[in-house]
């Protein structure tokens, strides 16, 4: 073999090395990802949609616990578990009513630098603040998402836990329980990815002269796999791959919306466009096969805006002129403080502390939380909500 290819070899093993590497370092002792996230008892009220006297009220009448104070007297703090028990108890849960269909968000683009996996990630973990009970699937054999969860898809993931054993040409499972795994959010599991995914794209392209059928059902088999598993959560987000394959089809089919993330770029606009046009020509063929494609929203999301680059500027200007409300107003910030908390394979919701200075982290999760908040209101709007029902309101009403 030539020298040179030989060369990706070697290249590729010293990448995942540097990745575990990398991964020790970040999630010591243990080399497993934790979450020490601590809400004083003021962020815990807004998130509840409380006063904080009713909350120190339940803790006083023995409802809820009291956050345990360290030596020097002080409260840290309450967990994310906490912050649970806090919504069960005084009944502030946001969950969707039994009758409502869980929200299964795709979040695709065929071009990829968009910021695909970081909107992923960032979106899970902002509903999980909320209370909701997310679902992330890794469909992209890149596995980035899985990487941000804490997971070396190299070492810690075999193909066996990925989407493969249901989706192959001889699949050996019936349903996708067997592949949802725990993260360090109580309320967030996670179907994990790696490269062996890729495989199912080689047997269903070499799956002869009846491709058609065994893609049809492959299509129905993953739309009624992960509506099977949604009973259990609110929200089901999909990462597919950034490319056109039969994964990115079947997820596009299996979802109920769909989040398009782009940069404020011409490129990546024009590209968009493409991708556009070209969702819209599959749905006609998938339609033209009996396999509906159905969304209860479409949306873009500006993934990488600098308010300071007048170019991004103009793009936007395009964006909003071409796609109109389509386009979500609110754009992700392009922020030191995402790239910072991605070096050490989290997300801004899990710093406990800011990277870089307070006030750039302070603006870069306020904007986050309103950027992701806007999907959250999609999906109420869908459960007949059109706003998170607060504590007070709830209250008031029983």
């Amino acid at each position: 073999m030539n020298s040179e290819v030989e060369r990706i070899s070697d290249l590729a093993e010293a990448g995942e090395r540097m990745i575990e590497r990398l991964r020790r370092q970040a999630f010591l002792p243990e080399s497993r990802k934790g979450l020490n996230l601590r809400f004083g008892i003021a962020e815990a009220a807004s998130l509840m949609g409380c006063s904080t006297n009713r909350i120190r009220m339940a803790e006083e009448d023995g409802r809820l616990p009291s956050p345990p104070a360290t030596e020097n007297g002080r409260r840290p703090g309450y967990t994310i578990e906490g912050l649970l028990k806090m919504r069960e108890v005084l009944g502030a849960s946001p969950a969707r009513a039994p009758l409502d269909r869980p929200a299964i968000i795709a979040v695709q683009n065929f071009k990829g630098g968009v910021g695909k996996s970081t909107v992923t990630t960032h979106l899970a973990h902002y509903f999980a603040v909320q209370g909701y009970r997310v679902l992330v699937v890794d469909c992209d054999s890149q596995a980035t998402t899985t990487t941000l969860f804490g997971f070396n898809p190299h070492f810690n993931i075999t193909r066996e836990q990925t989407l493969y054993p249901y989706l192959s040409i001889d699949p050996t499972q019936t349903d996708l329980l067997y592949a949802v795994q725990k993260t360090p959010w109580p309320n967030v599991d996670l179907i994990p990815s790696n490269l062996e995914l890729f495989d199912v794209e080689y047997e269903l392209a070499a799956s002869g002269a009846d491709g058609n059928s065994v893609l049809a059902s492959r299509f129905r088999k993953l739309k009624q796999g992960l509506f099977d598993l949604a009973r259990n959560y609110d929200v089901v987000i999909l990462d597919p791959p950034p490319a056109l394959g039969t994964i990115s089809l079947a997820v596009m089919q299996a979802a109920n919306a769909l989040i398009v993330p782009l940069a404020a770029t011409t490129p990546d606009f024009c590209s968009t466009v493409q991708f556009l046009s070209m969702m819209n020509q599959v749905s006609e063929q998938l339609l033209s096969a009996g396999i509906a494609v159905e969304y209860d929203f479409v949306r873009l999301l500006c993934s990488k805006f600098d308010s300071n680059d007048p170019s991004h500027a103009m793009v936007v200007q395009i964006m909003e002129q071409t796609f109109g409300p389509a386009l979500l107003p609110v754009p992700i910030l392009e922020s030191a403080e995402i790239s910072h908390a991605a070096l050490r394979m989290m997300t801004v919701y899990e710093l406990e502390k800011p990277v870089g200075t307070s006030r750039t982290h302070k603006r870069c999760r306020a904007n986050l939380d309103a950027a992701m908040a806007q999907v959250e209101a999609l999906v109420r709007r869908g459960w007949g909500v059109t706003a998170p029902a607060s504590a007070y309101e709830i209250f008031n009403a029983a």
